[in-house]
Formats: structure tokens, C-alpha cells, sequence
């Protein structure tokens, strides 16, 4: 199987404080990767570096971070340009926060996705209403002309997954992508990002402290503790058999939603 990212031996610091320590990891095509942990253990940290988005003060010190062979630190500005959203793309936390709040959602997809390709404002609604519908959005015209503050939390969470998806990325970093969210539309989330699996065949690394949305997706599942790995390997294992005892102590904490 094409493996599209890969950590290799890698450290994170900012400043002279390491906060990610030998991270050894792959996400092959159509994986989905859950890296679960608690709070400040490094999770969104390892999302960002995929990114190039660490911030003026964090650098990889150490190993390489692969996409497609290309090491993602040694690459400029532009070269990240090209591949952010296009060939990576990100789910935030917050998909309202990330929107503008006076533009139309609408125009904010065709904004997004004029900037990777030529496309007009008509086939970039055209393409966001088929998916809209394959969701299963209602009234998919209704929300293309909606501002984000019109919308539910759930509906823009929702929508920004299928704004990210609309590049047809072969990659998708979700941070932690439900934990605002109702267990129901928690429930719908899921459904739809494991349906954006079969759709485009699209590689997800998923960053939550819920143990119960990863165990309903992953198919591999790392495990951090202040910046290191406690247990690294097959989903079903992970959750059934750990190795590690604060493995055992995080899945003893919380409750699981189930494969949907």
C-alpha cells in the first residue's frame, strides 16, 4: 500500500523545549490514523508540522517528515502553498471560527477553491451542490447562500468537512473535529468523514481525546503522552489487547460510539 506520510524519527521543539520526541509514524493511502492522548500531549502539534504551520518558534530539530518523498521542513513557502489544501486538507475544531462571518459560504468555497485551480463560480457551486447531496445536506442551494452565523454549529462543522473535501485531497488532518458537538451530530460526522473514505479513497489522520469517535474509525491508532508514544499499531489490537498501561488507563475512561 503507497504510504503518503510518513515520521521519521522526528522531533519537534520550540525554542530549545523538545515537545515532540521520536515520533515514528505512517499513513498509507486510505488509512484512517487516530492519534489519541490527553491535552498539551503533542497531538495538534504533529497535525501542524504536516502543514508547515508550526509557527515562527517551531522547528523539526530532528529525523524527516515525508510526504510523498518530499520532506515537508525543507520545503519553501511556496511549495507548502501548493500542497495545503489542495493535496492536504484540514478540519479545525471550530469550522465556524474558521470561516468569515460576513461572507456566504458559498463564496467562501468558491474563494477556497479558486485558489488551487481555474474554476468558475457556477462549476464550483455545481460541484459543492453533488456534494452536498451525496452528504445528504437539505437544501444544499439554501446553504451555499447562507452566512455561517445562520447555520448550526453541527451544519458548520459539517460544511467544512465538505469544503475540505471538494480539492479531493489525498490527505485529511482532522483536529479534533467532534469535540464541540452532540453526541447525534458527533454520530453524523463521523458517518459522513468515513463516507468521504469511500468516496475519494482519502488518507484521515484524526486528532481527538475521544476514545469513543476513534475506535468508530480508525483503522491504526497512536497513542501520546507528553510528546512520546506509548503504543502504535492496529486499531482493533490497540483497543482490545494495550500494551501500555496508560493505554489501559485512557480507554478505561470513557464510553465508545460504535462502527456506524
Amino acid at each position: 500500500m503507497e504510504t503518503l506520510l510518513q515520521y521519521k524519527s522526528v522531533e519537534i521543539s520550540f525554542g530549545e523545549r523538545a515537545v515532540i520526541h521520536d515520533v515514528n509514524v505512517s499513513l498509507h493511502a486510505s488509512e484512517i490514523l487516530g492519534i489519541v492522548g490527553e491535552s498539551g500531549s503533542g497531538k495538534s502539534t504533529l497535525l501542524r508540522a504536516a502543514l508547515g504551520l508550526l509557527g515562527e518558534n517551531g522547528v523539526v530539530t530532528r529525523g524527516n517528515l515525508l510526504y510523498q518523498g518530499k520532506n515537508i521542513p525543507d520545503l519553501n513557502e511556496r511549495a507548502m502553498r501548493k500542497i495545503r489544501g489542495a493535496e492536504i486538507g484540514m478540519i479545525f475544531q471550530n469550522a465556524e471560527a474558521s470561516f468569515c462571518p460576513v461572507r456566504t459560504i458559498g463564496a467562501q468555497i468558491y474563494e477556497s477553491m479558486a485558489a488551487h485551480r481555474r474554476i468558475s463560480r457556477a462549476q464550483a457551486r455545481e460541484k459543492a451542490l453533488a456534494l452536498f447531496e451525496k452528504l445528504k445536506f437539505k437544501d444544499g442551494d439554501r446553504l451555499w447562500k447562507s452566512y455561517p452565523f445562520e447555520l448550526s454549529g453541527g451544519m458548520n462543522q459539517r460544511v467544512g468537512i465538505a469544503m475540505a473535501m471538494l480539492m479531493e485531497p489525498s490527505i485529511l488532518l482532522a483536529d479534533e473535529p467532534t469535540s464541540a458537538l452532540d453526541v447525534a451530530v458527533q454520530r453524523q460526522v463521523v458517518r459522513e468523514m468515513l463516507q468521504m473514505r469511500e468516496l475519494f479513497g482519502t488518507a484521515i489522520i484524526l486528532v481527538t481525546h475521544d476514545i469513543g469517535v476513534v475506535s468508530a474509525m480508525a483503522d491504526t491508532i497512536l497513542v501520546l503522552k507528553d510528546g512520546r508514544v506509548m503504543e502504535y499499531g492496529e486499531a482493533k489490537r490497540v483497543l482490545q489487547n494495550p500494551q501500555n498501561a496508560y493505554t489501559r488507563r485512557l480507554l478505561s475512561a470513557v464510553p465508545r460510539l460504535r462502527r456506524t
